[in-house]
């Protein structure tokens, strides 16, 4: 079994991850893994030394967001919050009732199976600012200075998954990875250190090509940066070893100070937990 290489701090946010539970049903054609139980992330959440959640609706699930929910009210209210997908007709009743649940975003998922469109998003993004969520934001990277502008005019902060998800895989120089710096220095837009399979080419066991990429964004905006599991890893038919993801940190983020920070505090501010 692979060892951890750092201690972690108390605290520690897992900042996106999935339950797929099977009363619940998915929407038409989409497919949903048969892993994502409860029980199965409560035996995670021991071997990595996790305290606090952040549910993220599934694409599979559409605008229902029960499992969402229903995962999150078995975590807890102390430990979990979550990010939910929502219409721009959502009623105020809907929206406040989500947010006193614990959800603090909206998901944007511009993949395939993604219940919201670019041309719909401005609305969507500029409805949830009534109970002060967050936008995050799920796409291939490669998009960004197609988009770029688009985003910068969506009020709020914002939240990049998976290191900005870079599919094709690139270089500190690359057009979109300067995009995603320009976003950085705005100073309201986060990014998930998280899921590095997406971008990387050299692979498991520390995703060596991605530490330049993450080592870049760290220093740009270190009071932004979180991280997840991205767990069950629905996308994924072989499945990474957890503890070999979260052990990539050890290289990323070096500077124990800073590493705490992305585990512990810039979770804790962003999604409203106890400091």
């Amino acid at each position: 079994m692979t060892e951890r290489r750092f201690e972690t701090p108390a605290g520690l946010c897992d900042t996106h991850m999935h339950f797929y539970l099977p009363e619940f049903p998915a929407v038409a054609g989409a497919h949903v893994p048969s892993r994502g139980a409860v029980e199965d992330y409560a035996a995670l959440r021991t071997r990595l030394g996790i305290d606090r959640v952040v549910v993220v609706q599934p694409t599979g699930y559409g605008f229902d967001n029960r499992c969402t929910l229903a995962g999150m009210a078995s975590l807890g209210r102390d430990v979990a919050r979550g990010v939910a997908v929502v219409r721009d007709d959502i009623a105020d009743s809907e929206l406040k009732s989500l947010h006193a649940a614990g959800i603090h975003g909206l998901r944007l998922a511009m993949i395939k199976g993604g219940a919201i469109g670019w041309q719909e998003a401005d609305a969507i993004v500029r409805r949830v600012q009534s109970v002060g969520w967050h936008t995050q934001l799920q796409l291939d990277g490669s998009q960004l200075p197609t988009h770029e502008s688009q985003i910068l005019g969506w009020p709020g902060e914002i939240v990049v998954d998976h290191i900005g998800r870079f599919e094709g895989g690139v270089t500190k120089d690359h057009p979109a990875v300067r995009a995603l710096l320009r976003l950085l220095d705005t100073g309201r837009v986060w990014l998930k250190l998280s899921a590095p399979y997406w971008g990387s080419r050299s692979g498991p066991p520390r995703y060596d090509d991605m530490a330049d990429l993450v080592h870049l964004f760290v220093a740009a905006a270190p009071d932004r940066m979180v991280w997840a599991t991205n767990w069950p890893h629905p996308s994924l038919a072989t499945l990474p070893d957890d503890m070999m993801l979260l052990n990539c940190l050890a290289d990323w983020v070096p500077d124990e100070a800073i590493r705490r920070r992305v585990l512990v505090d810039n979770p804790a501010r962003l999604y409203g937990f106890p400091s």
